[in-house]
This record gives C-alpha cells, structure tokens and sequence, in this order.
C-alpha cells in the first residue's frame, strides 16, 4: 500500500504532537550542534604558507630586495666563510659582509637591521645597533683560525659564533644579545664581490602567519555550521507556532508604498551619493580591500604590520568584490547608499508605526525623522566606512526584539542576535546592538522561558546559540584563533587605543575646527542628544504620553543612551564613529516631536525653552568650519572659516536667538499663574488662543525646520563647490565623470612634469649660467643658500585624525630639503637642486649669507616664451621665505632689434609653501599680458633676519602630462591612506606570504595632512610601509599641479628609487604546514622607529 493509500488520521492533535516533536528534536539537535562546530571554528587547523628567504640565489653575489611587511623574521641564520671576511679587509673604509638593509640608509638601518661590518681592523657583528660579537680582523684572516662566522637569531636572543676561534679563557668566541632582537629585513646585501664563496649561507624563515586557508576539516566544520543553524531555525519556527497563531508576514504590504516624504528623502541620498564629501577612512578601506584579492585576508595595509583587520572588518570583502567590477568610487560607496536607502525604510515603515498612534497620524512627525536622519547620515555615512552598516544593523536588531516582543515568539530574537553578531563583525561600534539586545532583555527572557516550558530547554536555546555564533564562520575562516589574539594585543599596545574614561576624546574631536568638528557633524550629535534629553524627561515621568507607544519609546531612549555608554570601550575616539547613530538619531527625532506634539499645548514656557536648546546647539554648530574631508573641501563656501553673511556669523545670529527664547521663557514662566487661574475660570488666555487651529501642528516644527535648513545648507555647499571650482576637479565632478566611463577621478586632474629640464627657457642675449642675475645682482650668489633647507612646523590641532595631541610637526616633500653636491653646477652652486633639476645645465641665485644679511637684489635677463598655447604654466622652482612683495615676474614684448619692451605690471606668482622649502612657483599663462614673448625675475631682499632669504632657478614652460598617464594603471604605487579614493585607477602596491611589491611610486595628500596623518600613521613605530621604504628605497618629489586649481596644494607625487640599483627581486622558497588555531610562531615585537 502506497502513502497516498493511507487513510488520514484519526487523530490530528496526535499529528501535530509529533510534527512538534520532530521540530523540538530538530531544533535541540542542529542548534547544540551548529553552536558546537561555530565555537570550534576559531580553533580548528588552517594551512600555512611558509616562506623562506635564502640567498645567495643562483649562485650569484647579487643583492636582493624583499621588505617583509612584518618587518622581522620568524628566525634567521647565517654563515659568512672567514675567508670572505678577510677579502674585505683588503679594501679601504668600512665594508658590509651582509646586511638585511642597504646601508646608504644611513642611522636608521644600523638601528633597526643586522649588519657584519668590516673597518678598522675588527669585524663586527650588530643586530639593531647591539653589539653581538667582535674580533680582530687579522685573527679572522690568519690561515686556519676560523672557518666561518655563524648568526643565529630568533625571539629568546640573538648569537654570533667565530668557528674555531676561541677568547682569552679558551671558550669558543661567541657573543649573544638576550631578548628579541631579531633584525628588520628589506633585503640582502653584501660588497663581496665576484663568485659566491663555498659556505655562504643565509636563511630566513619569514613571518607569513596570517598567510592561511582553511584545511578540509574546517571547511566542512564551517559548511555544516551554516547549514545546521539554518536547520534549527527552520525548527525553530515550526515549533514556535504553538500558540495556535499564524506567522505574521516579513514584510508588511506598506513597506512597497511610496510618498512624497520617501521622494525626497531617498533623492537626497542619491544626489548626496554623486556629489557628496567622503569620509575619512575611504580610501584605506579601499586600498586594503583591494589589496585582499592578492594577500588572501584582509590586512591593515598601512600599519599593524599588515596584521589581519579580523575579529571586525567584515564588510570590507564587499569592495573587494566590486572592485573586480570597477574602482570608481559611486559603486564603490553603493553598499552604503543602499544601507541608507534601507535604514530609512525601516525608520519609516518600522520604526515611527511602533512608536504609537499618534505617529502614524501625524505626517509632522515622518517629516521631522526623515530630515533629521539626512542632517545624520550625510557628513558621517556617505563613504566606505562601516558606520553605515552599523546604523542599519541596530534598526533591524531594535525591530527583531520589538517584533519578538509583539508576537511573544522565539524566532524573532534569533534573528537579533544574528543580526547583531554580524553587525558587531562589521565594526566594534557594533556594540550599539548589545544595547538593543539588553534594552528588551526582560521581555525577551520571558518569552524564552515561556516558550521553554512548552517545548524543553535545548530545543528553545539551540536556535539561540547557534544564531548568535554563526558569525564566527566568517570571522575566524581563513584565521585561528591565536594570530588574532596576537594581533589584536599587538595593535592594543601600539595604538591608538584609550582607556574607556578617556571617552571625552572623542568629543573634544567633534569640538575641533576640522573636518572632525564641522558645522554638519556637530549638528548632528547635539541634536541627538537634544532629543535623547526631551524623550527621556517626558518618557520617564510618571504618566504616559496620550497616543505614544511607551514601550517601544523607551526602548529607543534606552538603546541610545546605553550605546553611548558603550561606545566608552571603543579603543579608538574618533568622532567619524558617531555615524552609527544616524537611523538612532531619525527615530529619536520622530519620538522627540511626538513628546513636543503632546506637551507643547500646555506650556507655552516648555516650548520656548526646547526653541532656546536647539538655537543654543545650532550656535555651537556654526562656531566651527563649513569644513570636509580632503578633495570633498573643494570650493566648498566657508570651508575654512566660520559661515558668515555680510560680515554677521550665523553662530551670533543663533545665539542671540537663544537669548530671545530664554527671555521668552522666563515671561512665560512669570505668567504661567495667571493662565491657570484663567482656565480655572473657565476662560481661554490670550496665549492660548493664538495657537489654536493649524499653528498646533507647527508647535514642533524648529527641529524640522532646522533639520531641513541643515541638509539644505549641505547640498548647496556642494553644489555651490562644483559652481566655484569648475572646470577644476571636485568630488561631484569626478563621480559624474565615472557614469561617463572616466573613473579615474583626480587622476586625470593633476598635470605631472616629468622632466624639470624639458622645459627651460632660454635667455635673450645673455649665457644660461650668467642670466639669473644678468641686469642686476646685488648679494645674490650661486651659494647663497643655507644647507638645511627643512620646512618650517605645521600646526595640527588636538584631536585631527591621525593625532592624538597638538603638534607643531616638520615635513618636507622629497628632495626639498636642501643639502650639498660634491661638483659644483653650471654656475658654480653646490647646492642640491630639488625636482630632478639638472645643476649642469640650471643656475642657481639666493641671497642667504651667513653673517649679516645685506639687502640683496636681483633682476634677471629676458627669457624667451615659446607661442603661446592653452593651458600654458610658468613655473620656477624656489626657495626660502617669498612673498608677492619680494619675487615677481614682469612680461615683455621683443622687438625686431632683439631689446624687449615690458607688458603690464610685475605679477607675484602662486605659491603652495612651505616655507623655506624648495618648492614650484607658478603662473597660468592666461594671466600674463596678450602679446607677451618674453619673462623676466624680479627678486628682491630687504629684510634684516638671517633667516629672510630667498633663491630661485631660471623660468620654464612646463611640459605637462596627467598623472595618469605618467604613471599608469599597472605601476605599483604606495598611496597614502588619505588619497586613495581621489585616485582609484592607480594600483597600490601589493604584498603576499609576507613580503611586499616595491613600489615605483609614492602620492601624498596635502601637506598639513600628510603630516597630521599619513606620514605619521604609516611610520616605523606603528608597522606602516614607510617603515620599510625608507630603508630600501630613495625618493624625489616629481612636480605635479592641480588643473585649473593652480594654486592649490593638493599633495604631491614622489618617485621612488632602489638605494641598491643593482638589487633584483628575491626569489621565494614557499611551503606549507598545518596549523592549529592555538599555534604561533612567536610574538610579534613593536615599538620600531
């Protein structure tokens, strides 16, 4: 007999008995299991990749180059025949056996490399400066005394052995330098020449601990994971409709009804989307993503010794994929245009339904949500960052637990920790859910419980714990559990990382006058917590608000205020993290112009004094900068300055407005008295009538309006940029530029010189090397230039991104920091020309001397301009303090008899500093006169102080090409952390099993930033690449101009150089081996530079 032969039941409840037996066993099974197998992940073996640097290679004395982003080896050994040593004793000076960093790096090799030296009769072994063993080179050159000098080095110490030689006592010559000292690696290298002698060995066991894939058996530990969660909650709401009710539907027919409100508010983020500022950390997430594809994992690129981003930093994999689509950034910021898209979303459609009523017939209240959440999301959230991701993931948290709480079921709260666990993964912010969770704990217990005792504890909980660990499947996947141990103490104890008391840090950040303190971003967050204060005060009185939901209200408040306590033990205090607010910050709005709604009819005085707050928070807002982040500053009005209107700051308007309400306020708070024996009397005070009829729906319309005058204050900021920079580069600019198939950005924008002799002029009837100086020279001299030529500080404000304190900070471009040649140019300068000027063929003039200063003058001869074309730029590369009254240009017209007739005025050309720096002066042509053919220099040095000099080179007409095109898409290049959105068609270097691509090229954001940050983020001390390109590379700055933005200092472009020439690319000798999560190779040591 067939199944369909079996006649039905008897008895249903008996089928449902046993389907719910089935779906409890089911539950308890996959749960317990799917929790096991996810708690094991962390812990089960990974395959290694292990890598072993050895040389000499191919038989061959030639250096080799291989920074190892981890800076040290795992261990080292090395053999160096004596015999070889004694070679070297021959020759003059100090000579290298080996080194694993050329030693043209000067003292920061020594400190941080190994280094066998020969000079001065002895030969020594050194490992970061230590002295480890020595002898005399004659007892090392003596037939038969030592066979070979022997280095070992690993954690525990370092030693070095002379082979068959002994000390005064009798016992082997050895020394040994206890501790980690293991040397920092770029390379080896050698001045032996010739063939590699018999016994030359040196082996390194690289540290590529984070080079791992999953073995077999955690691949399927993961899969079954997954599977087995997906089984118990496919169980789980099977049995959790016992109550008798059906489920209710994941979606609600109202989520797919659009109204004007969701117009505007989802226009804006698209709008925002295109020609919106970015944020801060775009492009290092986007170098780091796209470095990713090559290493295996997600690395810190640009610090931590390129350790993993892991336990957080799980959303970055999304840009890695899209980058294989493109790296423009609209697509690359998508994600968080559809995160915003659906955080509204759910603020509408979830979030206000809940809050009552009252919310759903008041359109005031949308209104005021949506505008609030754009005011948020816009400065914080229009990037790569995870704070988008963090907003939306507490939304859904927060409606899983209110959907559990109304259904009274299980499944819901499984999806809250599941949500939660990912969205913690994406950011450690993500604690904001933690608060979500702990907010409806109680009644989330309860229906845990309840649902316990129909069904058992294990069928109940399974679910649970699996929901809530399942993310470590994609945490700890190519990882174990003890290099993220490593990692994560190592970064602690580098920094930056606060203690949570030091929370104020990250408000003293909101309160700079930075990108970090805008007008826009402080707005947001005291607004928020202008409302955080109104609902709680309103919510957490005795009686309820008529048509408020007071529940879900109160969880709002209390999500809000425990996140900020939470955010406390975020390590890091930087105020982009208040991005994780923004949906926090739009239903807190909605429920605080409900609390407005419901009180404001009975007290006029409440009402002036919630007024007098929020003009006190728009005062503070407009003390600070109309600022933004990098290239999104562009042309930006007020980006730099308080925004003002006829010469009247907004923050004075704001603030005399508070005074207003206050004064207000306090009226009605005297007169209150007399309304209540009004209304006693049964008669309506003059105040009263006055907000009768359509003004009652105005009563709490300042924070809408204020919202809306924010967000619209935003949008014509970056509009009113385009307007003002075009046609040079802007964010707006460049995105539109990516929808035509131009996704290069700034790339195409800034115009690279590549050879600064191309384009010299050539004097009229004067010889080169005579014409700087050729009409008049009084005190200027082809030496008159002080040997350091280091830029003057750089102030940067306490709590700027990348700084932990106010700085006064040094930094020069490469190569314009002066210094000596040894041959004298074609002048007779030995001064040290910068931009790859050549001193044979570019004279040289400055006015500096070394006694007193003399008052120096300097008219050149006429240079010839060639005809005149577009875009044409003068340029002269100069030095020392300038300014438009001491170095002009003047312009003339040649006659046929050979003399020139000058054109106009003396015109000062733009410069970007710094001071006394060489840097490149510069003049679009299409200032100069019509007509004009020809150029001359006027200097002049009036001032007393030594320090008031000046020294310039002849004019040139530069060639110019886009860096783009100079560069190109395949070269390896270091871009800083700052600048890699601007220029996503550029590669960045790569690095795999530990060793790092050589890049060509370095691009640096402007100067005060790349000082405040870049330079100092991606130092020795904190593992960054410049740790290791220091030591193995040189580099000089390549000129490069903002088109149509002349003088902007928009960074620079360095090329860079091997300090060995000759060094090839080491070859690898690459393994593998089978890891356990607890395994480690050592500990990772910290503190370089």
């Amino acid at each position: 007999m067939t199944d369909k032969d079996k006649p039905p039941s008897e008895d249903p409840r008996a089928d449902a008995r046993g389907r719910l037996r089935t779906a409890r066993l089911l539950a308890a099974v996959t749960g317990l299991a799917g929790f096991v197998l996810a708690v094991l992940i962390p812990l089960l073996p990974v395959t290694q990749t292990t890598v072993h640097l050895n040389w000499p290679q191919n038989s061959s004395l030639n250096p080799i180059s291989a920074p190892a982003v981890g800076y040290q080896p795992i261990s080292l050994d090395a053999t160096i025949p004596c015999s070889a040593i004694a070679d070297l004793a021959e020759r003059d000076g100090t000579s290298v056996a080996l080194s694993t960093a050329p030693a043209s790096a000067g003292e920061d090799a020594h400190a941080r490399a190994l280094f066998v030296t020969v000079d001065d009769g002895s030969v020594q072994v050194r490992t970061r400066n230590h002295l480890v063993v020595q002898a005399p080179v004659d007892a090392v050159a003596a037939p038969g005394s030592c066979s070979g000098l022997h280095i070992d080095s690993n954690p525990e110490r370092t030693v070095g052995t002379f082979t068959g030689m002994t000390n005064a006592d009798g016992a082997p010559l050895s020394g040994t330098v206890s501790g980690d000292n293991r040397p920092q690696i770029v390379g080896v290298y050698t001045d032996m020449t010739g063939a590699a002698p018999q016994g030359l060995q040196f082996s390194a066991e690289i540290d590529s601990r984070y080079s791992t894939t999953p073995t077999l058996l955690k691949g399927l530990a993961m899969i079954f994971a997954v599977l087995l969660t997906i089984s118990s909650l496919v169980a789980l709401s099977r049995f959790d409709a016992v109550d008798g009710r059906k489920h209710r539907r994941f979606l609600p027919s109202r989520w797919w009804h659009f109204d004007f409100k969701d117009a505007l508010v989802i226009g804006v983020l698209v709008v925002w989307h295109f020609i919106g500022a970015n944020t801060a950390d775009d492009g290092y997430i986007m170098t780091m993503a796209r470095a990713a594809e090559h290493s295996g994992y997600m690395s810190n690129y640009y610090r931590w010794f390129a350790a993993p981003e892991a336990p957080f930093g799980m959303s970055y994999y999304m840009f890695t994929a899209l980058s294989h689509i493109s790296t423009a950034s609209p697509l690359l910021r998508l994600p968080a245009l559809i995160a915003g898209i659906l955080s509204w979303m759910v603020i509408s459609r979830e979030v206000i339904p809940r809050l009552g009523r009252l919310a759903r017939r008041r359109n005031l209240v949308t209104w005021t949500a949506g505008l609030v959440f754009l005011a948020f999301w816009m400065p914080f959230n229009n990037g790569m960052r995870p704070e988008p991701y963090i907003a939306l993931g507490a939304l859904l948290t927060w409606c899983s637990v209110e959907r559990a709480i109304a259904t009274r079921r299980v499944l819901p709260i499984a999806a809250a920790l599941l949500i939660a666990a990912f969205t913690l993964s994406v950011g450690p912010t993500g604690t904001i859910c933690i608060a979500a969770l702990i907010a409806g704990s109680r009644p989330m217990l309860q229906i845990i419980i309840g649902r316990a005792k129909q069904v058992g504890w294990l069928a109940t909980l399974g679910p649970l714990l699996a929901s809530g660990t399942v993310v470590l499947v994609l945490v700890f996947g190519d990882t174990t559990l003890k290099s993220v141990l490593q990692a994560t103490n190592m970064k602690t104890d580098l920094g930056p990382s606060e203690e949570w008391y030091m929370e104020y840090l990250r408000y003293e950040a909101l309160m700079t006058f930075s990108p970090d303190g805008s007008v826009a971003r402080r707005f947001a967050v005291f607004s928020m917590l202008l409302g955080l204060i109104v609902c709680a005060a309103m919510l957490y009185r005795k009686r309820a608000i008529p048509g408020v939901a007071l529940g879900p209200s109160r969880r709002i408040v209390g999500i809000t205020a425990m996140s900020l306590a939470l955010m406390m033990f975020n390590p890091t205090k930087w105020s982009h993290h208040f991005g994780v607010y923004a949906g926090l910050a739009g239903a807190l709005a909605a429920l605080t112009t409900l609390a407005i709604l419901s009180s404001a009819l009975r007290s006029g005085r409440n009402r002036a004094l919630f007024f007098a707050a929020l003009m006190f928070v728009m005062s503070i807002s407009f003390e600070s900068s109309n600022s933004w982040w990098y290239v999104s500053n562009y042309g930006i009005p007020w980006g730099g300055e308080k925004p003002r209107l006829a010469g009247i700051t907004f923050a004075d308007v704001f603030i005399a407005l508070t005074v207003i309400a206050l004064l207000v306020a306090l009226y009605l708070h005297y007169r209150e008295p007399y309304i209540l024996a009004a209304r006693k009397r049964g008669e309506k005070p003059r105040t009263r009538r006055l907000l009768r009829g359509r003004l009652d729906g105005l009563l709490a319309a300042p924070l809408t309006v204020t919202a809306a005058f924010m967000v619209l204050i935003e949008l014509l900021s970056m509009a009113a940029g385009m307007a003002i920079q075009y046609p040079g580069y802007t964010v707006g600019k460049g995105n539109l530029r990516a929808l035509t198939g131009n996704p290069c950005a700034q790339g195409d924008q800034i115009l690279v010189e590549p050879d600064a002799n191309a384009g010299m002029l050539t004097p009229i009837g004067a010889a080169p090397n005579d014409a700087l100086g050729g009409f008049i020279n009084e005190n200027f001299g082809p030496n008159g230039i002080p040997t350091d030529l280091t830029s003057d500080k750089e102030y940067v404000q306490p709590g700027v991104v990348g700084t932990g304190e106010q700085s006064n900070t040094k930094s020069n471009s490469a190569g314009t920091g002066g210094g000596l040649i040894e041959d004298p140019g074609v002048n007779g300068s030995l001064a040290r020309l910068p931009f790859g000027l050549d001193p044979d063929t570019t004279p040289v003039l400055g006015s500096f001397h070394t006694a007193d200063q003399p008052i120096s003058h300097a008219v050149s001869s006429w240079y010839q301009l060639p005809p005149r074309a577009d875009e044409q730029l003068l340029v002269i590369s100069a030095a020392g303090r300038i300014n438009p009254a001491n170095f002009q240009v003047l312009f003339g017209t040649q006659n046929p008899d050979g003399s020139v007739t000058p054109v106009g005025s003396p015109i000062a050309m733009m410069d970007t500093g710094p001071d006394p720096s060489w840097r490149n002066l510069r003049l679009p042509m299409e200032r100069a006169p019509q007509g004009a053919t020809a150029v001359q220099i006027l200097a002049y040095d009036a001032a007393p102080a030594l320090n008031e000099w000046l020294a310039f080179t002849p004019p040139r007409i530069a060639k110019l090409e886009t860096m783009q095109a100079y560069v190109g898409s395949t070269t390896p290049v270091l871009l800083d952390w700052a600048v890699a959105l601007a220029f996503p068609c550029l590669r960045p270097f790569k690095h795999l099993d530990g060793i790092a691509e050589i890049p060509k090229f370095r691009v640096l954001p402007d100067r005060g930033l790349a000082v405040s940050s870049t330079n100092t983020w991606q130092d020795a001390y904190g593992g960054g690449p410049l740790g290791w390109t220091g030591l193995l590379l040189t580099a000089e700055t390549v000129p490069a101009y903002q088109n149509h933005d002349w003088g902007r200092d928009w960074g620079s472009l360095e090329k860079f150089s091997l300090r060995v020439p000759d060094s090839t690319v080491a070859e690898l000798d690459l393994g593998t081996a089978t890891r356990s999560g607890f395994w480690s190779p050592g500990p990772i040591r910290h503190g370089w530079g």
